[in-house]
């Protein structure tokens, strides 16, 4: 298949990767972009090792790398008495360990740096404004309709056109979403001259009944992320809602001052609900696939959405390099992909639960994390940060 074009429906994270993977290993690419133009969205995003060893092979850590955060550990602390917990080790040590940095990065910087990557890449075409409203497949080949009309046609074509994909309503039909109990919002905020090193060069996660906060450098030290999850059955459409700073901060009244004042400090947040799917029965039909949060969404709680789209997009391009039957290809990527993102799904949604305890089993929680030297805890992850591609 070296000589095939394939079509890669949706330009974000997931999709600029794919592209990037695949015309290193002899494919042209046409990624055809539902909005008009790309735009700054999201807010903060992690990336570990497995994340950033992928950047790099792909030829778009170089772009990133002047942007980004190099938190030199994850604090781990009691909510309410902002007690540290856990010091979980990243920077040299987690470096050293699985030979690739952990950052921290603003969702824009890491989409303008796989841009930039693609766009000097003359094996990769990007489309704007092309909104796929049909698919039709042929015995060779696989064409793509936008709702204005226009078609494109190549040999196979990849849906990594996020959540809320396109691409697989037309493969399966729609999916019914459940709310999983958990609403986020987010918000970033200035670094001041005086902040604690602990809010501008670390990790902080802050553990309480029914919340948690998570924060984090962005744009080379010059911001902090929050993230604010609490439990909540509203279903949002969309991950932009509006929310006022008044409202996120009734809900996470009563937690230690010194976050509290971080948090105030935000004026404009934006929410959104985390939701569940059934899991698919299958990621592919015939000359189409899907990829990243395409196949079905994972919590936030491991810190590894990006991860995940980049360990996609590099399977992918294995499997085509190897495969020269389209359908072979897709299978193989599937069968590599799918127990890898179930673990990785599976672990988050626990986190999820053990941030929120409550009472005895928040004791117990928190001694167990006292107790436990944080390189064992982070060698216990050795198993995610060190995950190579067959």
């Amino acid at each position: 298949m070296s000589a095939a074009t394939v079509l890669i429906v949706g330009g974000g994270i997931g999709g600029l990767a794919t592209a990037l993977a695949l015309s290193q290993v002899g494919f042209s690419c046409k990624v055809l972009e539902r909005r008009a133009a790309f735009a700054e969205a999201g807010a903060g995003i992690q990336i570990g090792p497995n994340g950033t060893r992928l950047l790099r092979a792909i030829g778009a850590a170089d772009h990133l790398r002047g942007q980004v955060g190099s938190p030199s550990a994850i604090m781990v602390r009691d909510g309410k008495s902002g007690a540290t917990l856990s010091t979980l080790p990243l920077g040299g040590w987690i470096e050293t360990r699985h030979g690739a940095p952990y950052w921290t990065a603003h969702r824009a910087d890491l989409h303008a740096a796989l841009l930039a990557a693609a766009r000097a890449r003359p094996q990769i075409e990007i489309t704007c404004g092309f909104d796929v409203a049909h698919i039709d497949q042929g015995e060779l080949t696989v064409m793509a309709r936008s709702a204005d009309g226009r078609s494109v046609t190549a040999s196979s074509l990849i849906g990594a056109d996020g959540f809320n994909s396109a691409v697989r309503r037309l493969l399966f039909g729609a999916i019914a979403q459940q709310p999983s109990g958990r609403v986020a919002a987010r918000a970033v905020v200035a670094v001041d001259e005086n902040e604690p090193a602990a809010f501008a060069r670390n990790v902080g996660v802050w553990l309480a009944p029914r919340a948690h906060v998570v924060h984090y450098p962005v744009r080379a030290g010059r911001e902090i992320a929050l993230v604010v999850v609490t439990q909540d059955d509203a279903h949002f459409d969309g991950w932009d809602t509006q929310i006022t700073a008044a409202s996120v901060l009734e809900q996470v009244a009563g937690l230690a001052p010194p976050l509290l004042a971080l948090l105030h400090r935000a004026r404009e947040w934006r929410q959104w609900s985390l939701v569940t799917t059934p899991p698919l029965a299958a990621w592919s039909k015939g000359r189409v696939v899907l990829a990243g949060d395409a196949t079905g969404p994972i919590m936030p709680f491991l810190a590894q959405g990006a991860a995940m789209a980049l360990e996609d997009a590099a399977t992918l391009a294995h499997a085509y390099e190897r495969h020269a039957d389209v359908p072979a290809a897709l299978a193989a990527y599937e069968t590599a992909r799918r127990p890898r993102r179930q673990r990785v799904a599976t672990t988050a949604t626990r986190n999820g639960q053990i941030y929120h305890l409550a009472g005895a089993v928040a004791v117990a929680r928190n001694l167990t994390l006292r107790a436990l030297p944080g390189t064992n805890v982070m060698a216990g992850f050795d198993w995610l940060y060190g995950h190579q591609i067959p």
